[in-house]
């Protein structure tokens, strides 16, 4: 069995922010506790972001490998990603992430494929797999001629 590790540090900078690196990376990400609480910070990563980011990142390279395995060619894709956090029990919990992808392509006869492709790769996502959180997909496949751009 391969085992793969992530080493993170944080490092508190002041009031709710800190400094989040990692050894292997180059850069930084400043993170702190999201503007809807006590002592927040507009306009800085929060942990709920970076939760639902890394969902939506796993999502977009599991899709890179299925669609790069099955030599499926594509134009463009996007996905957007809305994280859901509630209080079900009366604690915290980031019950849902809800996915936006739109994928454009040239062939209309390979709409069917592109959608399984997006949904194989939801459910293969590990980050997905790995969380209690409910996780939707929702598709658009869009579709592009060459022919469009003269």
């Amino acid at each position: 069995m391969e085992i793969h590790q992530y080493p993170i540090n944080i490092k508190w900078d002041k009031d709710n922010i800190g400094t989040l690196s990692s050894p292997e990376l180059q850069s930084s990400i400043t993170v702190a506790t999201p503007p809807q609480f006590e002592g927040g910070v507009a306009e800085i990563w929060s942990p709920e972001h970076l939760f639902t980011a890394s969902v939506v990142s796993c999502f977009m390279t599991t899709f890179l490998a299925i669609a790069s395995f099955s030599k499926f060619g594509f134009i463009d894709f996007q996905c957007g990603a809305n994280g859901v956090l509630e209080k079900p029990d009366g604690k915290y919990k980031m019950t849902r992430v809800n996915l936006k992808a739109q994928l454009t392509i040239s062939d209309q006869n390979q709409a069917d494929k592109a959608r399984r492709l997006l949904e194989k790769s939801e459910k293969a996502c590990l980050i997905s797999q790995s969380i209690q959180s409910e996780i939707t997909l929702e598709t658009e496949i869009l579709f592009y001629s060459s022919k469009e751009l003269v």
